[in-house]
């Protein structure tokens, strides 16, 4: 009989007790605006952000509604001007070139590697070419950042992390979003803590998280944020920097909290099941596992795997029959944007020369989410499932392809 997986890769846990009771006193109240507050009351947001910056170690952390805001509002914090180039990645979802193009800015398109992280290579040779790096830890996969951050000294480039699949997650110890000048996060329903959507910035550089709180329209309301800079620090900028609403409210931040207190139980939940995927798939011919090094504490919320130098015939073929399955997976590969998968030839806003090394990666990535609705068991299932199915089709397309290590 053949196996048959009947979960649904959308489904997330329900919001824990703790939230929807947070929740429900802040409807009670009436006052969901983030400084909608009583004498004496610090309110839902600002907790979160003095929470966030706890568990990150930043100096400071402010709340707002998304994480692409929080990616512009951190590159218009650093300074990025209509017209400035700002390196990237290739290997990323719209909403990181989108940010990049909502502030009149240029992305320079940087390679990727087959560990699926940013080509430091690349990066070295294009470093002279902007003075700020948004760098995406895409699929919550972290490159070499002792080396990414020694090119970008060397070369006076600001980094600003996207750590939408990495909160959680840290290298050598160093938590995801500390090692550049600014880390942003998401909290779309579909990342490691969920209110539907949400972002986080956290920076320990007073100036720019003045700038930042401007920025996501505090009006002369500042002192009521508790993971902020002092007050004279808001008189340098707070004449200068125009008010570009994206705040966070109560709402949204009530149901937050508690997911944040059960953040690192969640990730080792997650590296359970990604761990029984990776062994199920080790060693399946033609496909490539990705390496995680060492140094990386992962979240392991999705996986990918490499199809490498399969025809675009075959990957489909891979997916359908997955598919029919009950397996849901999402290629990079295909010539035209499909749901969330884009690649960098897809944003015809964007003029970037054709990469032929990184166009050979991203035309066999193929990508899973793992909510924790699924079981360990379930996650064996799903990797017996495409073990079979990639093994059926390399079978049958008669192609000498390499074993993966």
């Amino acid at each position: 009989m053949t196996e048959r997986f009947n979960g649904s890769f959308t489904q997330q846990e329900p919001i824990p007790q703790a939230g929807i009771e947070a929740a429900l006193r802040v409807m009670q109240s009436g006052r969901l605006h983030r400084y909608n507050l009583v004498p004496g009351e610090v309110g839902e947001t600002a907790l979160l952000e003095q929470e966030f910056a706890a568990l990150t170690g930043a100096r400071y952390c402010l709340a707002v509604a998304s994480g692409g805001y929080a990616m512009a509002t951190a590159m218009r914090a650093a300074g990025v001007r209509p017209g400035d180039a700002v390196l990237t990645n290739a290997f990323t979802l719209a909403p990181v070139p989108g940010a990049i193009a909502s502030l009149g800015a240029r992305p320079v398109f940087v390679g990727v590697s087959e560990a699926l992280t940013i080509d430091l290579e690349d990066l070295a040779a294009k470093a002279d070419q902007a003075h700020v790096l948004l760098l995406s830890h895409m699929r919550g996969h972290l490159c070499d950042m002792d080396r990414l951050m020694q090119i970008c000294d060397d070369a006076g480039v600001l980094v600003i992390e996207d750590c939408a699949h990495t909160m959680g997650a840290a290298w050598n110890g160093v938590p995801s979003g500390r090692q550049g000048a600014i880390g942003c996060y998401s909290c779309q329903t579909y990342k490691h803590v969920n209110s539907g959507e949400g972002g986080l910035l956290v920076t320990d550089d007073a100036d720019m998280a003045a700038r930042a709180v401007m920025l996501s329209g505090s009006y002369m309301l500042y002192e009521r944020h508790t993971a902020a800079p002092d007050p004279e620090v808001f008189e340098r900028v707070k004449y200068h920097t125009p008010n570009i609403s994206g705040r966070m409210d109560h709402l949204r931040a009530a149901i937050l909290r508690p997911q944040l207190a059960a953040l690192q139980t969640q990730v080792a939940r997650w590296n359970e099941r990604y761990r029984v995927l990776e062994e199920g798939l080790r060693d399946t011919p033609g496909l490539t596992v990705i390496h995680r090094p060492e140094p990386e504490s992962f979240v392991g919320s999705s996986i990918q795997f490499l199809l490498l130098d399969w025809t675009p015939t075959e990957v489909a073929e891979v997916l359908q029959r997955c598919g029919a399955r009950g397996v849901e997976l999402k290629w990079f590969g295909s010539a035209e944007p499909v749901g969330f998968t884009s690649r960098y030839d897809s944003w015809r806003y964007v003029d970037a020369p054709r990469m032929p090394a990184s166009d050979r990666i991203l035309a066999g990535i193929v990508d899973m989410r793992i909510p924790l609705t699924f079981s360990p068991q379930d996650c064996a299932l799903i990797a017996r499932i495409i073990r079979a199915e990639v093994g059926a089709v390399h079978q049958n397309s008669g192609s000498f392809r390499s074993v993966a290590p």
